[in-house]
């Protein structure tokens, strides 16, 4: 392991106007483009504010993920500049960033507590990360690919980077078996790895240019790339295990689906289905964060599309007795904690757009954008 005086941290920030907050904001659309419905990212950048407040923003905007801190020879006086796009491609998330160098964790209590169990897929053009896992570091840097699950614990280090991610919710694999634990925390090269860099490059020239019309299109492309890049690279000798697992993970999702209402929807009951035991049904659902909170998410975004529908007239305490709470306040709890807002901020349209909770943007956050990550 390298040192954190390998690399120059510092950087000079450079900025006339000096704001008490980070600006974190959605690019303003003319009468036109809005007709269009072009994509817009959600922009975070630290340069604007004082440089004794840049890392402290950087800390509070990233809590959702992890916990970060400066090297140790960095005075937090001296600045950090950073700079975020996160780009909605309606059911996966694409981050452009640039940062100065910082260190990360994710603790197991933050993941515990924590809804997000996505996967993230990055690719550096300039820096390098090494991030630690159950005694195994993978080094990242330009011309690889780094797959880490947001459903296990991990720390880490990066120097000063530039680099592009998807964050990519578990589910989307669900019907090719999903992505396995081998996949966690690992960095893979070779022509694979360049497809899918070269494909991800593709994509951001042009994301200034998509529609919400071209998202189904983009997001299944990236979604077949990404699972026949890394499943191959980190399964070889496990062809069989990989296609047994489809089979198993197609079957039990479609079970769960169709019995989302039924108070009987168990692991055990689960289980049985599958005719397979407690330890394999498990281990199935391992990178999912378990059986019993992969039903409860199901149900939570089944419970939030019933919400969101304007034919649909059931109140809020008649949705949750619907997907299997025993009470209102349960199902608000658990609803407020997956999406981070109550069932009551949900309001039904009448026309063909998104819900007034979505397309304001003072409720838009990062945040928000990994909670509901899958719903759309």
């Amino acid at each position: 392991m390298m040192s954190d005086t390998d690399d120059d941290p510092h950087s000079e920030p450079v900025s006339v106007e000096r704001r008490r907050w980070p600006r974190v904001s959605q690019d303003p659309l003319g009468e036109d483009e809005v007709k269009k419905t072009v994509l817009v990212p959600l922009r975070f950048e630290t340069e604007s504010l004082p440089p004794c407040k840049q890392f402290l923003a950087w800390q509070k905007h990233m809590a959702v993920l992890s916990d970060t801190r400066l090297p140790d020879n960095v005075d937090p006086e001296d600045g950090f500049v950073a700079r975020q796009a996160v780009w909605n491609l309606g059911g996966m998330l694409l981050l452009q960033q640039t940062t100065a160098a910082f260190s990360y964790e994710r603790s197991p209590n933050t993941v515990r507590f924590s809804p997000i169990d996505h996967w993230q897929i990055t690719f550096l053009r300039a820096g390098r990360t090494w991030t630690g896992n159950d005694g195994r570091v993978a080094q990242n840097e330009p011309g690889m690919i780094e797959i880490r699950s947001l459903g296990h614990p991990f720390s880490g280090r990066a120097l000063a980077t530039d680099s592009v991610s998807l964050i990519v919710p578990v589910d989307l694999f669900a019907d090719r078996g999903g992505l396995t634990a081998a996949s966690n925390n690992v960095v893979l090269g070779g022509h694979r790895a360049k497809l899918l860099i070269d494909h991800l490059s593709s994509i951001e020239a042009n994301l200034d240019r998509f529609t919400h019309d071209d998202l189904p299109g983009i997001r299944d492309r990236l979604r077949e790339m990404v699972f026949d890049t890394i499943t191959p690279l980190v399964d070889r000798d496990n062809g069989n295990d990989q296609i047994s697992q489809i089979g198993l993970m197609t079957r039990a999702r479609r079970f769960i689906l169709s019995n989302l209402a039924s108070p009987g929807l168990t692991p055990d009951a689960l289980g049985r289905e599958l005719a397979i035991s407690r330890t394999r049904l498990y281990e199935l659902f391992e990178t999912s964060g378990g059986v019993a909170n992969y039903i409860r998410r199901r149900r939570l975004f089944a419970a939030h599309a019933m919400l969101a529908d304007p034919l649909d007239t059931r109140k809020i305490a008649e949705v949750g007795l619907a997907i299997g709470f025993d009470s209102a306040a349960n199902f608000s709890r658990a609803f407020t904690q997956q999406f981070g807002y109550s069932p009551s901020n949900i309001h039904k349209r009448g026309d063909n757009t998104r819900p007034d909770w979505q397309t304001d943007n003072r409720k838009v956050t990062f945040e928000s954008l990994l909670r509901t990550l899958g719903l759309f």
